[in-house]
């Protein structure tokens, strides 16, 4: 093997520093630990491949340093998975489909999402979650014990070559501790400097010894945390804009009469609102709702792990078996389910209350009251014939759900070597089962209509309703009728628990998996050797994701979902896999060395794919690297997305992407909206492709100062989802998506408010027919109904599958630097990283049109971070400064009277647009290590900045790029047996 260069000391160096003063024995350990370093992204043992790429390691004296808790708190400030909106965390969980699953969290390298990155523990596979987010399958980071992992390896380029699917951003590999002999208990508290309760609480256990002939280490982990709401931040506690009201106050604030229902057509504040009322844009004077009332900035969350790690030789083969077990606990919360219609046929009209509910005004306002309705028939569910009106509001209770998350992997291999070959051999399986239970603000649209028209019996069953002899319950007693209008009232109140539901979600996933590895010297070229590696896998992959009946839509109830406001989606889909790969390291002379690789891999449901990867290094100097790569590599459909039967959920639709659907569905503006669709899975979906490119170097004049630079591309194609937008513009043109009422089973396209196929074009033509003018279409409608917005009327559970539809790219620059300076008491170390995204391009929802998100919501230009370190014989101590820089606010989505707001306040330039400050947050760190004992003190966001207002998020921050932590801390204690 080539002697370690100045480079690869120097980098090794940088990674591994220590808070005590280098001795010689100290440069031998960091030899050792190269040669682990540089597993990920080669199967090639024992080649010096230091500088040949773009690796970044997180060290086991960096995890100590950094104050994290968890996985996602060690990842969360790397360059390589900021940006963009891929990487999330438990933030951003909420009790509904479209939110991400309660508890769990997920890294996403250079922004292209989750599923993009491959997860790896010890260079192996991991079950990804049973829920997906989205349609995205994901491995959930949280479900790692953060008290196993040894160190961290990142590869941010395409390794598809290697590794197989899902690397088409790179790899993030987790490395276990192992032969450890000892013990270790490290027990420690974290909060926050506000008001609030924000404690996190964390004791973790770690012990070695020798053990049937072989190294036994065990490890064990108890993590606590509590969550904090919107309210507890000072710059959360109020709306962002005033302007951000919804029109569905809690039924306990006041609800409003539906403007559907007056006659002047505007929408009737109740006057008994809890709150101020709020001008709307129209004038109205309504009882209004802030959603960052019920925003949970982070919810709470347990887990407790345990596992073990054995190694033994056994007649000249190493016998390896490590497994872990992991257990975690959430709970989430989305705002209160509005209340709607029980047929939902147009979202925004109220739903039905009896106008003997106005009893309960004084007989003056009453009489007012019935001045200014229109009092209509209606339909109840048991088939009664009422008059009355319709309302707008929503529960009281947000929408809560409890999220419980078993995950275990077990992974054996024996390992040996024939001649001058080492291989190996391994099974694993990997499994991650997910319950869900909804324990609050969840109610049963069928039996809350019922009670709301007297309808309800005291067991749960709807009333018979015979037009002779009334109402009757075949069992239990006719409970009385519940009152919307009915404000602090104990009785009526209770009265809503009898509509109560409690939907439950069943998810399990399942990795099996089988490998055979060798590695060793291929052949002599050129003075030096040509070293190789092959192997085969088989992989076996399940996944079920069942809801309870009561949370799925069904086309034999017109695809209602039983409940108000909470859905989820019946998925269930297998896969088998095969592959076989080969990896080369040559060295072409004394300073070029060539690394060829190429996998192919064989899925039983979509096919097969090759993916090549070709990397060249130069070494002019031995401190100097220069080295550059080409490689593709794909994602596998996800199972989700494959075995998705019918996913309840919302989807986005913009505006400003295409003009025919803001002419059509948006009056010509340029806003984001979110209806409720049906999703179908697609069992003929492609696998995604992406091509990457790299090159750059890697300098270090002296073992002490290391300098890489290199720049990244991807272009990530064929990317899976659906596309609302685009279905909307082709309803310009085929009648074969345009539905008047429900869709059809079996078919797919936009459901329109029925009422629309009784206006034509000025052929005669309706909204059905082949060669209809919609422009025409909906010109008629507006002279019809003449309705609050002249755009065309949709109903409801459009159908849209999911498709390969789209494409992105991006490109960029990381510079990492680092220095250290030696003085009698210690070292001085000096750190810098830097990503600077040149592009992130990405065609807009429904066109072709290319846009640029660089410099737009949630795409800063450049991310950086910058250290300043002392590590003396005992004490050591840094200061880490965090950086985002700044972007344009969301403002061209948003709605026409929040636009108007905002420059009523000033906040708009000469352009309408808006830009969202830099933001750079301290971290300091202080810590002592005593013989048998250490201690560490962190302070994150030193100087408690609040992150910057941003408008475009209903948050009013944005939790993806910055954070509402504020000033927090943790003080943790280790002891060392």
């Amino acid at each position: 093997m080539r002697k370690l260069s100045p480079l690869a000391l120097a980098v090794a160096g940088s990674f591994f520093a220590t808070p005590m003063v280098f001795a010689a024995d100290e440069v031998a350990k960091a030899e050792q630990k190269i040669e682990k370093i540089e597993i990920t992204g080669s199967r090639i043992r024992g080649v010096d491949l230091e500088g040949t790429q773009p690796l970044t390691v997180i060290s086991a004296d960096d995890i100590k340093n950094s104050g994290a808790s968890s996985v996602y708190e060690l990842l969360k400030d790397l360059g390589q998975v900021r940006g963009g909106t891929g990487t999330f965390s438990t933030s951003e969980s909420g009790a509904t489909s479209t939110s991400t699953p309660a508890g769990q969290a997920a890294a996403s390298l250079r922004g292209l999402g989750p599923s993009s990155t491959l997860t790896l523990i010890n260079g192996r596979r991991v079950a990804a979650s049973s829920f997906a987010a989205g349609t995205q399958n994901f491995v959930d980071v949280n479900s790692i014990p953060l008290a196993a992992i040894e160190r961290v390896e990142i590869l941010a380029t395409g390794a598809s070559a290697i590794y197989g699917a899902d690397a088409v951003a790179g790899v993030i590999n987790y490395i276990l501790k192992k032969d450890y002999e000892g013990a270790e208990v490290t027990l420690s508290y974290a909060n926050s400097t506000a008001s609030s309760n924000d404690a996190k609480v964390n004791a973790n256990l770690l012990f070695g010894t020798n053990f049937a002939g072989g190294n036994l280490t065990l490890f064990a982990d108890l993590f606590d945390r509590k969550g904090y709401m919107a309210s507890d931040r000072a710059f959360t506690s109020q709306p962002a804009l005033q302007s951000n009201y919804s029109y569905l106050p809690k039924l306990r604030d006041g609800a409003n009469i539906n403007f559907y229902s007056a006659r002047n057509g505007d929408e009737i504040g109740n006057p008994n609102c809890t709150n101020p009322l709020v001008t709307t844009e129209f004038g109205e004077e309504i009882c209004a709702y802030y959603a960052n009332q019920d925003d949970q900035l982070e919810s709470p969350f347990e887990s407790q792990s345990a596992g073990f790690i054995f190694t033994k030789d056994i007649n000249g083969l190493v016998w390896n078996t490590d497994f872990f077990y992991s257990t975690t606990k959430s709970t989430a919360i989305s705002s209160p389910a509005p209340i709607e219609q029980v047929e939902q046929i147009n979202p925004d009209h109220g739903a039905w209350i009896p106008e003997t509910a106005l009893d309960i005004y004084p007989s003056e306002y009453a009489d007012f009251l019935f001045d200014e309705l229109w009092i209509d028939p209606f339909n109840t569910v048991a088939g009664q014939r009422l008059w009355g009106f319709q309302y707008s509001a929503r529960f009281n209770d947000p929408r809560t759900i409890e999220n419980k998350t078993d995950s275990f992997r077990l992974t054996s291999s024996i390992a040996g070597d024939v001649a001058d070959w080492q291989w190996e051999t391994a099974i694993l399986l990997s499994q991650s089962q997910s319950k869900q239970k909804a324990i609050a603000g969840i109610y049963n649209r069928y039996k809350y209509s019922a009670l709301v028209h007297g309808e309800l019996c005291s067991n749960g069953a709807i009333a018979d309703f015979d037009p002779d002899s009334g109402l009757n319950c075949s069992a239990g007693n006719l409970l009385s009728a519940f009152n919307p209008l009915l404000q602090n009232d104990a009785a009526n109140d209770a009265l809503l628990s009898n509509a109560q539901e409690v939907p439950t979600r069943d998810g399990k996933s399942t990795v099996f998996g089988w490998d055979l590895r060798f590695s060793g010297d291929l052949m002599q070229f050129n003075d030096d050797v040509i070293r190789a590696a092959f192997g085969v896998e088989a992989r076996k992959e399940k996944i079920t994701d069942t809801p309870s009946l009561n949370a799925r839509a069904r086309p034999e109830n017109r695809y209602l979902v039983d409940v108000f406001g909470f859905g989820s989606s019946l998925s269930a889909a297998d896969r088998t896999q095969a592959a076989a790969y080969a990896e080369v390291y040559a060295p072409l002379s004394s300073t070029v060395e060539l690394q060829l690789a190429g996998r192919y891999d064989y899925y039983d449901d979509f096919g097969s794919t090759f993916n090549p990867k070709v990397g060249l290094t130069w070494r002019p100097l031995d401190s100097l690297a220069v080295r550059g790569s080409w490689a593709t590599s794909f994602r596998a459909p996800s199972l989700t997305q494959a075995g998705v039967k019918l996913r309840t959920t919302t989807a986005t639709y913009d505006c400003s992407a295409n003009q025919t659907v803001s002419d059509l569905y948006c009056e010509g503006f340029g806003d984001v909206r979110r209806p409720n669709v049906l999703e179908l899975g697609n069992p003929d979906l492609q696998a995604e492709t992406s091509e990457s490119r790299s090159v750059g170097f890697a300098w270090s004049p002296t073992q002490d100062t290391t300098l890489t630079v290199d720049y990244w591309q991807f272009s990530h194609k064929k990317l899976v989802d659906t596309d609302l937008t685009a279905m909307l513009a082709r309803t310009a043109t085929d009648a074969s998506v345009r539905h008047c009422g429900l869709v059809p089973e079996g078919a797919t396209g936009i459901a329109y408010n029925p009422d629309l196929c009784l206006v034509t074009d000025q052929a005669g033509l309706t909204v059905e027919d082949d060669g209809a003018n919609m422009q025409q279409i909906l010109a008629a409608w507006v002279d019809f109904d003449a309705p609050r917005f002249d755009e065309l009327p949709l109903l409801r559970d459009h159908v849209i599958q999911l498709e390969n539809v789209g494409q992105q790219d991006v490109k960029g620059i990381d510079f990492r630097f680092s220095h250290t300076l030696d003085f009698i008491g210690g070292r001085l170390g000096l750190d810098a990283d830097w990503t600077h995204y040149l592009s992130f391009e990405r065609n807009k929802a429904g066109s072709n049109e290319i846009e640029s998100l660089i410099g737009t919501f949630r795409y800063p230009e450049n991310i950086a971070s910058a250290r300043i370190s002392w590590s003396g014989e005992a004490l050591y101590l840094g200061l880490t400064a965090l950086y985002t820089s700044s972007y344009n606010d969301d403002i061209s989505r948003l709605r026409r009277r929040n636009i108007n707001e905002l420059n009523d306040l000033g906040l708009l330039d000469e352009n309408g647009e808006r830009e969202v400050a830099a933001w750079t947050t301290l971290r300091a760190n202080i810590g002592y290590d005593f013989d048998n004992a250490s201690i560490n003190f962190t302070v994150d966001n030193l100087l408690d900045r609040d992150p910057p207002a941003v408008y475009g998020s209903a948050r009013g921050f944005d939790s993806i790029n910055h954070n509402a932590f504020g000033r927090n801390y943790k003080l943790s204690f280790s002891y060392f047996f």
